[in-house]
């Protein structure tokens, strides 16, 4: 059965405020989703809450404490995605399948190299304005 010749059209929202007020409602779904059902993702909420806090008390500069903050919200976006990925996956079949351990193998490569970056960020402010050096100083 084809779908309606409109079908596209259908499906897609109007624009508008309305339009931003529901996206903000599925992003709060969304989060929600992901802190209730994705073990990766409470135990990442787990390290970055806190290093967010800890971010806000570290004497560096503006530029830098924007990317601390931005690494740290890099690491959930990106598992958000591969939440995605597996969810849309396992959805289409359960059934294991080589392309399907492919998608949901690259998307937890995706999460693990974004979590590099952000230790080599972190260590690297942290390093340059010696707040590593002075920490084993003591």
């Amino acid at each position: 059965m084809q779908p309606p010749k409109n079908y596209g059209e259908t499906m897609k929202s109007k624009g508008g405020f309305g339009r931003l007020i529901n996206a903000l409602f599925y992003t709060w779904d969304g989060l929600k989703a992901a802190a209730q059902h994705e073990e990766a993702f409470k135990q990442e909420l787990i390290v970055v809450i806190p290093l967010s806090i800890v971010a806000w008390f570290i004497p560096v500069s503006a530029v830098e404490r924007a990317l601390l903050f931005s690494v740290l919200q890099m690491i959930l976006i990106v598992e958000l995605i591969n939440s995605a990925i597996e969810a849309n996956t396992d959805h289409i079949s359960l059934d294991r399948h080589p392309l399907a351990k492919r998608a949901k193998d690259m998307g937890s490569a995706a999460v693990f190299l974004t979590i590099l970056s952000a230790v080599a960020i972190w260590v690297g402010v942290l390093w340059r304005n010696d707040l590593i050096q002075n920490l084993f100083s003591k």
